[in-house]
């Protein structure tokens, strides 16, 4: 059985913050910002939305671009999320419960990299058969948990949603390899307080979202090279095949070192880190999306996706794309 993406759908929310608005507020300028990451502006939620709202506003889109139709089957929902509105009640559950799905539900946590992790399970749970169809949403209202004097952060991140039907496709067509990868010994370079005051090795944990940019830099132009290769090698294809490089939208410089390493033109990877920040687990299905509405990928098309985040963990996967016409 060959297993796809059958329908996506996003949502960003209409608050813009700019850097220039940042520049009001923080020890920092719309060119410090742009030099080092590629940001202009990114989307925020409203004050009482929230990642369930998001995630409802993404398969609200889905429907209308493919129908509600494009639900019937799906019996499991992941949500791919480091923002979930409760530990408990998953947000999952939620989504299940606002479109009325006959399906399990539980949310995952995986750092960035959440979608990435989540269309692999959602791959292996229809080719096990446990599921038919899986909808796998990644996520977020990151504005929730940044300090915002803290400009190594609060700059960087921004809000929204992706959701995306998981099924069969024909012969020939989804996905060609998955790479999943974890190195929790730099677990302190990237992190949120939940429960404990501290990790392990005893690292003080923080009441906002810290990172130390120059490790997670490091680290992350090491695997967006090691992972995207790994997940090519394991489709049986080269760098050369591939059509069209969906990364994750974190840095622009990042996504520049990963397009040089594979040896792809410019026109042939999405760039909008520049318009919506670091979505995290929705940075992947945005800029997929993006790319579909503006006619780069076709049906055929060799596709490559690849992300990193907190954890520190990593995704890529290879697939050829398929939808109805």
């Amino acid at each position: 059985m060959n297993i796809g993406i059958l329908a996506l759908g996003t949502y960003a929310p209409e608050r813009v913050m700019t850097n220039h608005d940042f520049e009001k507020i923080l020890d920092t300028s719309d060119e410090w910002i742009v030099s080092r990451t590629g940001i202009r502006e990114r989307r925020l939620a409203a004050e009482g939305e929230f990642t369930s709202h998001l995630a409802f506003r993404a398969v609200e889109d889905l429907i209308r671009r493919h129908g509600r139709g494009a639900l019937e089957g799906v019996d499991l929902v992941i949500v791919a999320t480091n923002t979930p509105d409760a530990l408990f009640p998953a947000t999952a559950a939620l989504v299940q419960d606002r479109f009325g799905l006959n399906a399990g539900a539980y949310d995952l946590l995986a750092g960035c990299p959440g979608w990435g992790y989540a269309i692999a399970q959602a791959h292996a749970m229809v080719k096990s058969g446990l599921a038919r169809k899986v909808l796998a949403i990644g996520s977020e209202t990151l504005s929730k948990i940044l300090d915002y004097t803290d400009r190594s952060t609060a700059v960087l991140f921004g809000d929204g949603a992706g959701a995306a039907v998981i099924g069969p496709v024909p012969e020939g067509y989804g996905f060609k390899s998955f790479v999943l990868g974890a190195d929790g010994s730099g677990g302190k370079e990237l992190m949120l307080r939940c429960i404990a005051d501290k990790l392990p090795d005893g690292s003080p944990m923080r009441q906002y979202a810290y990172m130390n940019g120059r490790e997670v830099f490091k680290f992350a132009v090491r695997v967006m090279n090691t992972a995207t290769l790994e997940a090519i090698e394991k489709a049986g294809l080269k760098p050369e095949d591939i059509k069209y490089l969906i990364p994750h939208q974190a840095n622009a410089r990042i996504i520049e070192a990963a397009r040089e390493r594979l040896g792809l033109p410019p026109e042939q990877v999405w760039v909008n880190v520049d318009r919506y920040g670091n979505t995290s687990t929705a940075s992947m299905p945005i800029a997929l999306q993006e790319a579909l509405d503006a006619g780069k990928i076709h049906n055929g098309d060799h596709i490559l996706f690849v992300t990193f985040g907190a954890g520190l963990t990593w995704a890529a996967s290879v697939m050829t794309w398929w939808q109805p016409d």
